[in-house]
């Protein structure tokens, strides 16, 4: 990694810990943890993007994560943030200008969002179980058959996955976790509803 590019991370983490006393970013008890637990996590998630993708859509975004830890390591990359809370949007509004990093940042329900765009990666993190998460994104799923979800999880995530099972089909990968040896993320394609 570059030292620019590590630079924008520090001051994004820097910024984090200084709104955080005002704004529930993340849990408290990460803190201590912070590169870890969110950096580090989106870091892989980032390296598992294709080249070949040009829009990603990070969806409840909150913290930024892994969204915006995209954006800073992709910057040919057109990423999208959406998030529903106006002060989690304040706050990735001032990480993306003090980073001097493209990002589209949309203060909205995900349901509410214009489906003009269709993006070739959709990202979330801690937002939703996988039916859920899915049920979010169908029009885009239905809009373009190539798209790729990524999804880190936690140790739960087969039930998650058994219950998705029930209204969708999809290939998918699972891929571990380099932060935690419970997490995994799940990368899917060729999602269609049944």
């Amino acid at each position: 990694m570059d030292d620019n590019i590590l630079n924008k991370l520090h001051h994004y983490e820097s910024l984090l810990k200084k709104w955080q006393s005002k704004i529930n970013l993340v849990s408290n008890a990460t803190l201590p943890d912070l590169w870890d637990r969110h950096f580090e996590d989106s870091i892989q998630v980032t390296n598992l993007v294709p080249l070949s993708a040009k829009n990603l859509f990070d969806i409840g975004s909150g913290a930024g994560f892994p969204g915006l830890v995209v954006g800073i390591m992709r910057p040919e990359l057109s990423v999208t943030l959406i998030e529903s809370d106006q002060k989690k949007c304040s706050f990735l509004k001032t990480v993306s200008r003090e980073t001097d990093t493209k990002t589209n940042i949309i203060n909205d329900r995900i349901e509410n969002v214009s489906r003009e765009t269709i993006p070739d990666v959709i990202s979330a993190r801690a937002l939703a179980s996988l039916d859920k998460l899915f049920d979010y994104c169908a029009d885009w799923i239905e809009a373009n058959p190539e798209l790729i979800l990524m999804f880190p999880k936690g140790a739960k995530y087969e039930a998650e996955l058994d219950e998705l099972a029930k209204n969708w089909t999809y290939d998918y990968e699972v891929v571990q976790s380099k932060t935690s040896d419970e997490a995994k993320i799940l990368v899917f394609s060729k999602a269609c509803r049944k």
